[in-house]
């Protein structure tokens, strides 16, 4: 594992547009002297629904916060074998890779032609 790998990055949202850079997807800049997070960190917060007392004696909505973790998938690619990678897609509700791949390729080529 590479320490260029270990850093905390901001994510970032370019305004969604078609012709925009990123697509409307958020993204991520690295530094020449890093590589992209091999995982990434992120709290989920939920209302509960409940309220408490705050320092004044207001109502404060209570949030529940819980911690994910999102890996990597082009790190797991190259560290897995390709039956256990397929394994971690189909967990994660995605088609294996070569089936994927295919579909990507006939995706392109319907593109391509118009």
């Amino acid at each position: 594992m590479s320490d260029k790998r270990k850093w905390v990055p901001e994510i970032m949202y370019e305004e969604y547009e078609e012709d925009s850079l990123s697509g409307g997807f958020p993204f991520i800049q690295v530094t020449e002297d890093k590589e992209m997070p091999d995982i990434l960190f992120m709290f989920g917060s939920q209302d509960t629904g409940e309220f408490a007392p705050d320092s004044e004696g207001e109502p404060e909505p209570i949030v529940e916060m819980e911690l994910y973790q999102y890996a990597n998938m082009q790190y797991l690619k190259e560290g897995l074998t390709t039956e256990v990678y397929d394994l971690v897609r189909t967990c994660l509700g995605l088609e294996p890779l070569d089936i994927a791949a295919t579909k990507g390729m006939s995706q392109s080529k319907k593109i391509l032609n118009k």
